[in-house]
């Protein structure tokens, strides 16, 4: 039993240790290609087989720094006060939540992509898009006269994608809180919007 609880810590210390490695790596590097699952389990100082046991592969670590840092969002969405909270009502809420995805995608430029670009399905199936894309839809029904909040929900998380954030934010080089103002007065306008005319919800 203690060599199997010995196991575990060393099996957590190690998973940690390849986070923050990756962590910095991602942070440093001027691209996401260019590290490297041999870059990250040298800064960690594992193996290789250590971190292919502990993640499955290199989108498996993506993924699992990614939910890491995301940590302190999730908890504030879903149990947290107003604005992110479940309590703040449905056209206060909305903007909130893409602004928060807004914020975490530039502060996190480079993993936010590598994760995007990095599945061999479509970035519409993973995980985190799912959750984000369910979360909106189910607070967009709540909001009076507005329809399809299916399509809706996916439209609005369309402006916080990682290649536009990259392109946005490193090409155009548009100042953050300019980024944050756009969203909310784009997010304020699909709010006050109804469907167009002579359409109606079953159409």
């Amino acid at each position: 039993m203690p060599e199997r609880q010995s196991s575990r810590k060393d099996a957590a210390r190690n998973r940690e240790a390849v986070l923050a490695a990756a962590d910095t790596l991602f942070t440093r590097r001027e691209s996401p290609e260019d590290v490297t699952m041999a870059d990250i389990a040298a800064a960690a100082g594992v193996g290789k087989g250590t971190l292919f046991r502990a993640f499955g592969d290199r989108a498996g670590l993506l993924r699992a720094l990614y939910e890491a840092r995301l940590a302190p969002v999730r908890e504030a969405v879903e149990a947290g006060p107003p604005p992110l909270g479940p309590a703040t009502p449905p056209r206060d809420r909305v903007p909130a939540l893409l602004d928060a995805v807004l914020c975490f995608k530039l502060d996190n430029r480079r993993l936010a992509l590598a994760l995007e670009e990095g599945g061999s399905s479509s970035p519409y199936r993973a995980e985190h898009y799912e959750r984000w894309h369910s979360l909106l839809r189910a607070v967009l029904e709540q909001v009076p006269g507005l329809t399809d909040s299916d399509f809706t929900a996916h439209a609005l998380l369309a402006a916080t994608r990682a290649d536009l954030v990259e392109h946005l934010a490193g090409e155009e080089r548009i100042p953050r809180e300019r980024m944050r103002s756009q969203l909310a007065n784009f997010v304020t306008s699909v709010l006050a919007s109804g469907p167009p005319q002579g359409l109606t919800a079953e159409e």
